[in-house]
């Protein structure tokens, strides 16, 4: 099977206080993998050093077997950022918003064509907003406006797609529609995905792979050693498993 990322005995300190103690994993393509842990335990740090937007201090990392400072290939990657568009006063619609992942292509101080208006068509049409996309994204729900980011993403093909908590502030009703459709378009599309949850309880009957970083290290755990967390509801002391009532709200 092809490897996409593949991480060795990457470490990572923030001002001489370690986060990641040489960690080494893969991420093969097709696979969905759920990124656990605390708060602090270095999830979205691991992500950033993915993304090339944290210097690698030690170790390696390789994205279609490419060492990471020397590869280029960036399109491949799409990245979901937590929170990553507030829609209150944001005079935009959504298929403005994903447009924008369009702009290398269609250059400055040019009009989008035909051929650009059908990927934001079918971006949407991937994540069932088609319907939305004319509504002004300070008009939709928190589950909408992800779906959306989402499609920002999607619009311009990648191969693997990064996701930083991407179930935060929506309700249980929107979170669950949403892994519905990640695991969909990794299931349909081939789309390689990688997402950095809390949500553990719900996302575990969606992922393939559950990677759990604890105290600077990173173990991947067994379907069967999440469910017997799952089943005794224990509290493992470096993951957190997100209630429901957490997350009340109209985001349908």
């Amino acid at each position: 099977m092809t490897t996409v990322i593949q991480a060795q005995d990457v470490s990572f300190s923030y001002g001489g206080e370690p986060i990641l103690t040489k960690i080494g994993f893969s991420v093969c393509k097709g696979d969905f993998v759920a990124i656990i842990g605390q708060n602090g335990a270095g999830k979205s740090t691991l992500i950033k050093l993915l993304l090339g937007l944290l210097p690698l201090q030690s170790g390696s990392i390789r994205l279609f077997d490419r060492e990471i400072r020397r590869f280029k290939d960036w399109p491949k990657i799409g990245y979901v950022p937590q929170n990553g568009i507030s829609g209150a006063g944001f005079p935009a619609t959504a298929e403005e918003i994903v447009r924008l992942n369009l702009y290398s292509q269609i250059g400055p101080l040019r009009f989008p064509k035909k051929v650009h208006a059908e990927k934001v068509k079918k971006a949407l049409e991937l994540v069932s907003m088609e319907k939305h996309a004319k509504s002004l994204i300070g008009s939709l729900s928190g589950g909408q406006l992800q779906r959306v980011m989402i499609a920002r993403v999607l619009v311009s093909g990648p191969e693997v797609m990064l996701l930083d908590e991407p179930t935060t502030g929506i309700d249980t009703k929107a979170a669950q529609a949403l892994y519905e459709l990640l695991a969909r378009l990794n299931r349909e599309t081939g789309l390689t995905i990688a997402m950095v949850t809390h949500d553990i309880a719900r996302a575990s009957d969606y992922v393939s792979r559950t990677l759990c970083l604890e105290e600077g290290s990173l173990v991947e755990l067994q379907r069967e050693q999440v469910k017997e967390e799952l089943s005794h509801k224990h509290k493992h002391p470096h993951i957190i498993w997100r209630d429901a009532e957490e997350n009340m709200g109209n985001d349908l």
